[in-house]
């Protein structure tokens, strides 16, 4: 078909030089998929970079320990994303030998790998005919052939794939195949089809995108859900004893950075002022030293924005008298791994 054909040559022409585009071994292939999902190639190619390095192989990442795979995660979020590729490492390490299952039906059994990642393994290491359907294929699609179908949904995957399905060349011919055909929608969408703004001038669909001709492109596609976001206030007391040691904790309940560490944490319902906060401090924290004084680290909530959850964080100083039990160093609390805003916080004091 003319739309398959005329994508595959724009991407021959226009693709990036990407480090998991110059291979068909599935490992490195799963760890850029696992590492892009919510997150754009550049702010994930540092990482893939690292992680390749410290975990050349399968057996390289199966074999390290937790902390050192979220250390090296810090900063991309999502963090369940890095305990999921550990244990799948394990599991492939382990398990199945260090070989990736070769079909798209069997890669959808490893932890943390749902269909899109599936399915760019797949086409990716071993040229089966299995679609990708993301964001950009979505969108690329819904403009060319006008289909207001409300992405949000949870049918519109089946639909979109199928579509894909069908465009796709099955057999390899001349330079096009299911792996190409994929990376070059998926590329499209991200580099010319893109959400706000696309030049439609310079496309190579300008004479056949069902959406430029009757002016939708900016109304495309359809997405109607709006997530609730909720509002969370985290106050965290660093404290410094007579040695310069501080305290941190980690955060083993589920939700959001589940085995990372913190320093001790107050949270509110709302944003509390400093007498409330400080007697909180006075009651119910630190009762081995004496607290000699308390203060703000910052005045202004910093708000850290997740995607269901608006974080508003103080960090509040907490100087005690003698040394405080379990205590680290400046140097020592560098290696553990943080959310990247406590991360932050750290560098900075």
């Amino acid at each position: 078909m003319i739309f398959s054909k005329l994508l595959i040559n724009w991407y021959l022409q226009n693709k990036r030089d990407l480090p998991w585009r110059n291979t068909t071994n599935p490992y490195p292939i799963w760890l850029s998929e696992i590492m892009l999902q919510q997150t754009r190639v550049a702010q994930g190619m540092p990482y893939f970079l690292s992680f390749t390095t410290a975990f050349p192989t399968v057996f390289d990442l199966a074999n390290a320990n937790e902390e050192q795979v979220l250390k090296l995660w810090q900063g991309l979020g999502y963090y369940s994303r890095a305990r999921n590729l550990h244990k799948t490492a394990q599991y492939v390490a382990h398990e199945l030998s260090g070989v990736f299952p070769r079909t798209y039906k069997d890669l959808l059994k490893l932890k943390g790998v749902g269909e899109y990642t599936a399915a760019a393994i797949a086409s990716f290491s071993y040229n089966e005919a299995v679609p990708v359907v993301d964001g950009n294929v979505f969108r690329v699609l819904s403009r060319y052939f006008d289909i207001e179908t409300d992405i949000a949904q949870a049918s519109a995957k089946k639909e979109f794939a199928a579509l894909a399905f069908e465009l796709m060349p099955k057999e390899n011919q001349d330079e096009a195949n299911p792996a190409i055909f994929n990376q070059a929608i998926m590329e499209f969408g991200a580099l010319q089809c893109v959400p706000k703004s696309p030049n439609c001038n310079i496309c190579i669909f300008n004479e056949s995108c069902a959406a430029l001709q009757k002016k939708k492109v900016d109304q495309l596609p359809v997405k109607s859900k709006k997530v609730k976001v909720r509002n969370r206030f985290f106050n965290y007391l660093v404290v410094a004893d007579e040695l310069e040691n501080t305290i941190i904790q980690k955060r083993s309940a589920k939700g959001i950075w589940h085995n990372l560490y913190e320093f001790p944490l107050i949270e509110t319902e709302s944003e509390e002022d400093f007498d409330s906060i400080s007697k909180r401090i006075q009651n119910d924290f630190f009762a081995e030293n004496a607290i000699l004084n308390i203060g703000e680290h910052n005045q202004k909530s910093i708000i850290h924005k997740l995607s269901h959850q608006h974080l508003h964080i103080k960090f509040w100083k907490v100087n005690l008298e003698g040394v405080v039990k379990n205590g680290i160093d400046a140097s020592t609390l560098k290696t553990f791994p943080f959310p990247i805003v406590i991360h932050n916080f750290i560098e900075m004091n």
